[in-house]
């Protein structure tokens, strides 16, 4: 499918109607529009090398690539050379939602049906503190592929549009406890001192890039654990949204479904990568209202940009397109 196919396809379901079976779901979206929702300049600052070839004022930070870099080949000459390039990529989508199965990126779509097993989410007060649970579904969303911006095999992932994950058949997510599987270490971060370093970060995300060394923390967000939809400190949707997506991210990460491709050592291949490198990705909404100003890193405050991003019914779900740092050595 080319790609002028796949952006007429696009377009045209973003004309459909923005509530598909909201009366009896309670699921409301949009499918973004790839011309009017994304906000195009977030792949700037485009180098090669250490040279910035564009940047049209947009912020970068990590690994220069070298100018020149060659990648193995399983026949003669068995090596490949090419000019080590670096960029913003977005390749990946998550949407948010507290109904199971609702997809706000498809149009308020339903995936699936829960039959009354799969944990509901929603904000709630106990205690005078709110608490919160989300679902997160996952897609591998190569909007490079689609519009062919990059026509090297090394710095173009074959992928289509897919689910990568659905929270709902993920039972670490709806439990804390469960949760430990995967992320047993969080023991060790649950603590008052930890969780006062990420006022650090925080501060660190907000004027630029979050601190990789407090891989526990989602800056202004919250704490990275546990990896689980449960939100213990609720202050909005968007906040709440945004630390989930990260979790889910980091999940994804220690699972070997993420991988790492912001380092000399992954331009020809990408490698896994356990621990999320939160300096490799930025976030920007597309629903219910689209950030087109730019894509902001993990942990920034979301309250320089989310006025009126969240409203009552039809503005409760989120869905955010995720932007990663690539480095890959092109011909």
């Amino acid at each position: 499918m080319t790609a002028l196919r796949i952006l007429v396809i696009l377009l045209t379901c973003s004309l459909m109607p923005t509530r598909a079976q909201a009366e009896a779901f309670s699921c409301a979206g949009r499918v973004p529009n790839p011309v009017t929702d994304i906000a195009w300049l977030s792949i700037f600052p485009i180098k090669i090398g250490p040279t910035t070839v564009a940047s049209f004022g947009q912020e970068d930070i990590g690994t220069n690539p070298p100018a020149i870099c060659a990648c193995p080949l399983p026949v003669p000459p068995y090596v490949r050379i090419g000019l080590g390039i670096s960029f913003w990529e977005p390749a990946r989508a998550a949407e948010v939602s507290t109904t199971p199965f609702c997809s706000p990126m498809l149009g308020g779509a339903i995936l699936g049906a829960d039959g009354g097993l799969i944990k509901r989410g929603a904000a709630k007060t106990e205690t005078k503190q709110r608490n919160s649970f989300y679902h997160i579904h996952w897609f591998l969303f190569p909007l490079t592929n689609w519009m062919s911006i990059f026509s090297s095999l090394t710095c173009l992932q074959l992928e289509s549009f897919d689910i990568a994950m659905l929270s709902e058949f993920e039972p670490t997510w709806q439990d804390d406890e469960l949760a430990m599987i995967t992320s047993p270490e969080a023991a060790l971060f649950t603590n008052p001192v930890a969780q006062a370093a990420c006022a650090a970060d925080c501060v660190a995300a907000s004027v630029g890039f979050p601190l990789t060394e407090l891989f526990w923390c989602d800056g202004c967000q919250g704490p990275l654990y546990p990896l689980s939809g449960n939100v213990a400190n609720h202050e909005s949707g968007v906040q709440a949204s945004l630390l989930n997506v990260f979790r889910m991210h980091s999940l994804l990460h220690r699972v070997g479904v993420a991988f790492n491709m912001n380092s000399e050592a992954t331009m020809c291949l990408p490698l896994p990568w356990p621990i999320i490198n939160k300096r490799s990705y930025k976030t920007q909404m597309m629903y219910p209202i689209p950030n087109i100003e730019g894509a902001h890193p993990y942990g920034r405050s979301e309250a320089l940009w989310s006025a009126g991003k969240e409203y009552p019914a039809l503005g409760e779900d989120f869905s955010y397109l995720i932007w990663r740092r690539r480095l890959c050595c092109a011909l």
